[in-house]
């Protein structure tokens, strides 16, 4: 899957009517920004937006599109979105479809930056690899959709491709800005480092868990980078997709899923900050688990908060899961 899938009908309706005006308001805004001769960086989603931050340092100005706490899945552009992209010197998204509606938002500000898709060049999983285990038989007409086959973008959960999505990144900035090469090499060399002390702490905590214990079920098919990584086993996910753009779950779907929580043993589930915790607390019930405290998955969380960085989130991801699931 591309950037090219379609946003929706009624999006791009609005954006082409508000195009104009939010034309000008990219004028305005980059005649304010060329003063301070920071590269004008815009990302797609709070995870992205963090680690261009970390490598650009005082080079750049970075926006994210959607902001901590948002879902980039099912994110509805609007003219402030087209204005922030007709004023950049470059756009970085994940790629691999996870940003259904960007190409059409990049086509409509008329901006001439490069989108560089980080995801280029990494290892993409599938539903098929991450769920060879799953052989559920859904109803052909059923709407919850497991996503079997289809590449997974949330690349993100393990580390290393994190490490090398940081270099896809300060290659793209001393390309644009090559008068600012020296410290955006500098800045990304200090961050892989600390990227990969946490890939090692992440090993050393999961390790604590018992290996029968270490199973995860969660909202939406997020953390499958993270359990190939760290040698965890899908049980199942409540919306069966790699997007939280899906109709709810079939009775038969939660059925199925909470048999399978009693049968693994796991004893706690994971919500997730950017769905409804509802469902999970109806499954966790179901099943006789605990459902321990949300995880940050699609995004990070507000300032000030456990998931507000991308080294804080996976700290407290891999934190609360391992205690979750039996660990120290």
């Amino acid at each position: 899957m591309s950037l090219s899938a379609p946003i929706t009908r009624r999006s791009f309706a609005r954006l082409a009517t508000a195009l104009p005006l939010s034309l000008a308001l990219a004028t305005k805004a980059s005649h304010s920004r060329a003063a301070d001769g920071k590269l004008n960086v815009v990302a797609s989603f709070s995870i992205l937006a963090d680690w261009a931050s970390n490598i650009g340092g005082d080079a750049v100005d970075v926006v994210s599109i959607v902001p901590p706490g948002g879902d980039t899945h099912t994110f509805d552009p609007d003219p402030e979105t087209v204005a922030r992209i007709a004023d950049a010197d470059v756009i970085f998204a994940i790629g691999a479809g996870f940003e259904g509606w960007l190409s059409r938002v990049v086509e409509a500000s008329g901006t001439d930056a490069p989108v560089v898709e980080v995801s280029q060049g990494i290892t993409l999983l599938t539903g098929d690899e991450e769920h060879d285990h799953d052989d559920h038989d859904h109803d052909e007409e059923d709407d919850h959709d497991h996503d079997h086959g289809d590449h997974d973008p949330h690349i993100w959960g393990d580390v290393a491709n994190a490490i090398a999505a940081c270099g896809t990144i300060r290659d793209a900035l001393v390309k644009a800005d090559p008068d600012n090469a020296d410290t955006y090499e500098a800045n990304a060399k200090t961050y892989q480092d600390q990227l990969a002390s946490l890939d090692t702490s992440i090993r050393d905590k999961v390790a604590t868990v018992p290996e029968d214990h270490r199973k995860l079920v969660t909202s939406h098919d997020t953390f499958g980078y993270y359990a190939h990584a760290y040698g965890f086993e899908i049980i199942g996910t409540a919306l069966g997709s790699f997007s939280t753009e899906v109709g709810d779950p079939s009775a038969r779907d939660i059925a199925t899923l909470i048999d399978e929580i009693k049968a693994s043993g796991v004893p706690a589930i994971f919500a997730e900050n950017i769905v409804n915790p509802a469902l999970m607390e109806s499954i966790a019930e179901g099943a006789g688990v605990e459902l321990a405290p949300p995880l940050y998955s699609d995004a990070l969380g507000e300032p000030g908060s456990d998931g507000d960085t991308y080294i804080h989130m996976m700290e407290y991801n891999t934190t609360t899961i391992v205690e979750a699931l039996g660990g120290k």
